[in-house]
C-alpha cells in the first residue's frame, strides 16, 4: 500500500542571519544563502521516502523554472510525483537565526485548484492506507469533499481555536502540532482528541514530543541529541518517522522515538532532507 501525501511544495530561499531584523528599516548581511526545495507535504513526502515508504504527493506546480526544480529534486529522492497545474510555483523567503528563530516570506502563491486536481487527488487519496492531508487551500477543498481513506493531518502551530484548521482536526484519524501557539501543551491535545481523533501529538523543540489518546493516554519522547544546521522541516521529518513507525505496526512510544530519530536527519541538514541537496 501507498501513502498518499496532498499539499504544499515549494520552493525556498533560506538566508542565515545573525538576528531577525528589527522592524524599522536597516541592513543586514547574510552568513548564509540556500535556495532548495520547501513546503510541508515536499517535507513530509521525502522523509517517508527515506524511511522505505511508498510515497506518491499531489502539489500545485507551474511549469515555471521553480516547479521544475522542486519536481526534479523530489523524484531524485524517491518520491513519485503528481503535478496539478498552477500558474506559479509557492515560494517563500525565510530569514533565519542558528537559534532557529524564523520569518517566513510568501513571494508566490499557487492559483486556486481546479475541480479536475481535486477530483484526482480524491481518488487516489481514497485507494490509500494513509490519507496524508496538509494544510493549504487545496487541503481545505479535500476536506470539504471528504476524503475516503483515514486522514492523518499536520496542524502546526495551531492555537486550540483557529476555524480554518477546525476542518481538518475533525477529518482526522490522528493529527500533529506543535506547543509555539499555547502556554499548556496537555489541554491542547485534550481539546484535540475531544474533537474526533484517536491521536494527537505535539513537538516541542528541545523538549521532545507528547502524545495523548482519547482514551487518556499519555506518551512522551525526549528530544534525539542532534548538532542543529537548520531547524525547517523537523516537524514534518517527525510526522513522517512517526507514520512509518505506525505503518511497520509499531506502538506509540516506539513511534514517538521513531520521530524524534528522523526529525535529527532534517535538523542536521541546510535542506529538508540531504537528498534534496
Amino acid at each position: 500500500m501507498t501513502v498518499v501525501v496532498c499539499g504544499p511544495a515549494a520552493w525556498n530561499h533560506l538566508i542565515l542571519l545573525d538576528r531577525l531584523p528589527e522592524p524599522v528599516p536597516h541592513m543586514q548581511f547574510a552568513s548564509a544563502s540556500v535556495r532548495t526545495v520547501g513546503g510541508t507535504s515536499a517535507g513530509k513526502a521525502v522523509h517517508l521516502a527515506d524511511a522505505g515508504v511508498a510515497v506518491r504527493l499531489h502539489a500545485l506546480l507551474g511549469e515555471d523554472a521553480e516547479g521544475v526544480a522542486v519536481a526534479e529534486a523530489l523524484r531524485r529522492a524517491d518520491v513519485e510525483v503528481v503535478r496539478h497545474v498552477s500558474a506559479v510555483t509557492e515560494q517563500h523567503v525565510n530569514l533565519m537565526t542558528d537559534e532557529g528563530a524564523r520569518v517566513s516570506l510568501y513571494v508566490a502563491t499557487p492559483s486556486p485548484v481546479d475541480a479536475s486536481a481535486v477530483d484526482t487527488s480524491l481518488a487516489d487519496l481514497a485507494t490509500a492506507e494513509v490519507a496524508v492531508v496538509d494544510l493549504s487551500v487545496f487541503g481545505a477543498e479535500l476536506i470539504r469533499r471528504g476524503v475516503g481513506g483515514p486522514v492523518w493531518t499536520d496542524l502546526h502551530d495551531y492555537d486550540g481555536s483557529s476555524a480554518f484548521h477546525e476542518p481538518f482536526l475533525r477529518a482526522a484519524e490522528v493529527v500533529f502540532m506543535n506547543d509555539d501557539a499555547v502556554d499548556d501543551p496537555w489541554a491542547l491535545l485534550r481539546a484535540c482528541v475531544d474533537r474526533g481523533p484517536r491521536l494527537a501529538v505535539c513537538t516541542r523543540g528541545a523538549d521532545g514530543a507528547i502524545a495523548l489518546g482519547a482514551d487518556g493516554t499519555r506518551y512522551a519522547v525526549t528530544a534525539a541529541s542532534v548538532d542543529v544546521v537548520d531547524t525547517n522541516g523537523a516537524g514534518d521529518a517527525f510526522f513522517a518517522g512517526f507514520l512509518a513507525a505506525h505503518l511497520a505496526g509499531a506502538d506509540v512510544d516506539t513511534c514517538l522515538a521513531a520521530g524524534a530519530q528522523q526529525a535529527v536527519v532534517a535538523l542536521e541538514s541546510a535542506h529538508l532532507h540531504p537528498a534534496l541537496a
